[in-house]
């Protein structure tokens, strides 16, 4: 059952990850708190806020379905420990590759999709 809580300790981690690359990308940006996103005059005058608003929006993406990933792992895990551990470590490395995707600034170029059945399954 070791590799489940290292799964779930690993989401944790990347979530700690896209932290940092949100905080890198507003003081890029120059978005002060606690406005959440760049407005749209800041998009339109500034590419940076339009990457800052797709960091963010990565990440806040991630916070949104962390809990029923997390949940469904250690339901998983009771029957299942490796397919659970699998599954969810899927899942961390297709948001890692879909937040370095997103954050780019043109999110229409993300086609990660193991990164959205991965969670699915767990389910």
């Amino acid at each position: 059952f070791g590799y489940v809580p290292a799964s779930i300790v690993s989401l944790g981690w990347l979530l700690v990850w896209q932290t940092f690359l949100v905080g890198r990308a507003r003081k890029r940006a120059g978005i002060a708190y606690p406005q959440l996103y760049a407005e749209q005059v800041q998009v339109k005058a500034s590419p940076e806020a339009l990457q800052f608003n797709c960091t963010q929006r990565s990440h806040q993406n991630t916070l949104e379905v962390s809990p029923i990933v997390t949940l469904s792992t250690l339901v998983l895990g009771l029957k299942s420990p490796f397919a659970a551990a699998t599954l969810c470590g899927g899942f961390v490395v297709g948001r890692i590759v879909y937040t370095l995707g997103y954050k780019s600034g043109n999110p229409a170029r993300v086609r990660n999709l193991y990164a959205h059945i991965s969670p699915r399954v767990l389910y």
